[in-house]
Parts: C-alpha cells; structure tokens; sequence
C-alpha cells in the first residue's frame, strides 16, 4: 500500500511538472509575439496607416517626405490657379501663390501620421496587417500673407488712376497766345475695398473679381477760376479775365528794344499804394535818376503798383508819363495810367496769376505801337 501511494504521489508531481512548462511555453509565445508586435509596430512608426488621405490624397503606406511631395504636388496646382482682376476697363492676372496664398502641408501630413499615437500598438499592427484601411481625410489649411495683394492693388491702383484736371489759363508752347484749359474730372482706385475684394477672391477661390474707381472732381473749374491777368505784348494790351470771361481790358507800355517784357506764367505777390522807386541801375541807365523816388502820382511808378515773381524786378504800375501808354517805352515793366492801375488794383488779389504772352514785333522801335494798336 505504502509502495503505490508513492507512485500516485509522483505520478501527480510529474503532471504538474508538465502543466507548469507547458503554461510557460505558452506565456513565452505570447511575450515573444507581443515583442514581435512591438517590433513590427516601432518599425513602422514613420508610416501613415493605410486609408488615411490628406487633400483627397491616399497617402497611407507612405513616409512623411513621400506624403509631403505627393500632396505637395497636387497644392501646387491649386496655388497656381489664375484670378483674373478687373478695374476701369483693364484685366490684371495674378496666380494664387503670387497673392500670397499658402498652404501647410507638412503640417497635415504631420496630423495624418498622428493618428495612430490615439490608438494601441496592437490596433495599428491590426490595421497594417490587415491593410485595414482607417477612414480620415486630412485637411491642407490655407493662409494668405501680407504684402503681396498690397502690392499689386498699389501697381493697378497707379495705372488706372487719371489725375483731375483744374480748369486754368496758360500759355501756349511758343508763348505766343494763351489757351484755355478746361476742367476735367479723374479716376482714383477705391485701394482698401480692393485689397479686401481680392482677399476675400482668393479665400472664396473665385475665378474673377471687378475692383472698384470713384470719380475725383476738379478743385477749380471755370466758375471758381477767379481772376487772371493777360498782358499781350504783340498788342499792347492788358486783359482782365474772371474765369475764361474778359472783365475789362487797358492799354499799357511794355518794354523797349534792348528790354524784355518776359512771357510767361507768374504771380503776384505784393500790391502797394504810392509805391517807394528804389534806382536799381544807378551805374548804367538809372545814372542821372535819384536812387530813391517817393511814391505818388509823380512817382516812376505811379500811385499803384502791383508786384510779380517774374524775374528782372517787373511789375505792373501806374506812370507820370501817360503818353508811353501803348507802346514799347519801358524797361521790362507793365505800365498803365494811374487811373486805371488803380481800379485795376481793387480788381486783382495778391495770390493771383499774371500771363504774359506774346512778342514785340521785329524791328518794332523805341516808342513805336503795335500795328493793331488804337491810342
């Protein structure tokens, strides 16, 4: 009895025995396998998992530097789509990368390889075993930079704007008559609406966009011209314009032979009562003429003068010499009778133009008038 009980007791041990080697057997695949996974899964983390896509792209199985080029390449044909911009009748085109679009794509490719850190090594060793494909589409996100539409709505906004025309009197080329320039109204570009119309064109991925110009009136038309003085040379005559209409006109002297009355466009710039002569020539014509002559009806110039920025000191005033009037007696100066220098006086500011036009005729001598004159 003794004898059997021993060989029951070693009949269990050995069972045991067997049991216990064959769980370890067991847990040694199943740690060997759960290695395997880890392995398996750590030498595939630089990959996206399959089904996965970024901008309608499959790039499952790729690497980051794969995906970046494959969604890359289809980025790059979206930015370079044309937008078309119209203004004041001109088209402009300008791709969207050229306005500054940009698009992160390393950064959605970033995002799609992500994916799998939410899940367990088992889930994406299950997915990439079985080609089991995870159902995300990745978005590429867009931004648009500063400076680039600034830029060119700045070069549109140059080559559609007109500049408002003023409504004046001027000179010819020749300076031999005046013109009259007619007020004409301009064109600017509306730049901050068109900057936010062509921002929001690109974000929209619209085909086309029409910016906007407003009118930009004249600041002085005919009516609000005012006054201007016209002296004609080849007449002899001096015109009172307000506007383009002629208020007034007076005979007047202008210079001699040798002298020069100087056409063109100045402004007054001083008007005095009994004007103060200083002799500005006291070494050549001015020798036997005081150096200082009060002002006054006697006066060189009269009881009123009118002082312009032309050069050679020319002013227009009044003489103790009517007789001169209307012909070429002076040195350069506008001369007119003291009675009609000074209703002139009141009619003219300080601020206004004077216009000097036209040219002594040919071999016109001292004294002589022109031959239209009537004095």
């Amino acid at each position: 009895m003794v004898s059997r009980g021993r060989h029951v007791r070693r009949g269990r041990r050995r069972l045991v025995t067997v049991a216990l080697a064959v769980v370890a057997v067991i847990a040694l695949g199943a740690a060997g396998g759960a290695w395997a996974m880890y392995r398996y899964d750590a030498a595939r983390s630089s990959v996206i998992l399959p089904g996965i896509r970024v901008a309608g792209v499959d790039v499952g199985g790729m690497t980051r530097d794969e995906a970046v080029a494959a969604v890359g390449r289809v980025i790059a044909a979206e930015l370079a789509r044309p937008l078309r911009i119209e203004a004041a009748g001109r088209t402009w085109r300008a791709t969207h990368a050229e306005l500054g679009e940009r698009a992160d794509v390393a950064g959605a490719v970033d995002r799609a390889l992500a994916v799998g850190q939410t899940m367990t090594a088992f889930e994406r060793a299950w997915h990439r075993l079985r080609d089991e494909p995870v159902a995300m589409d990745v978005e590429v996100p867009f931004s648009v930079v500063g400076g680039p539409i600034e830029r060119l709505v700045d070069r549109i906004a140059a080559q559609v704007a007109i500049e408002p025309r003023d409504a004046r009197i001027d000179l010819t080329a020749d300076g031999s008559d005046i013109r009259f320039v007619r007020a004409r109204p301009g064109r600017k570009l509306r730049v901050a609406a068109a900057e936010e119309k062509v921002l929001r064109a690109v974000r929209s991925d619209l085909r086309s966009v029409q910016l906007g110009t407003v009118r930009v009136e004249p600041k002085v038309t005919p009516r609000t011209l005012g006054r201007t003085i016209v002296v004609r040379v080849d007449e002899n005559v001096l015109y009172l314009y307000d506007g383009f209409r002629v208020m007034k006109t007076w005979s007047v002297a202008t210079a001699k032979p040798g002298w020069t009355t100087p056409t063109g466009v100045w402004t007054i710039w001083d008007k005095r009562v009994n004007p103060t002569w200083y002799n500005p020539a006291l070494d050549s014509w001015g020798a036997n003429l005081p150096a200082v002559v009060p002002g006054g009806p006697n006066g060189v110039m009269g009881t009123r003068a009118i002082y312009i920025d032309a050069p050679g000191l020319i002013r227009i005033h009044g003489t103790p010499a009517p007789e001169s009037i209307g012909r070429y007696a002076s040195h350069g100066c506008i001369r007119m009778r003291n009675e009609e220098i000074e209703e002139l006086y009141e009619l003219i500011p300080v601020g206004a133009h004077v216009i000097i036009a036209g040219y002594r005729p040919p071999g016109a001598q001292e004294w002589d008038t022109p031959a239209a004159a009537d004095i």
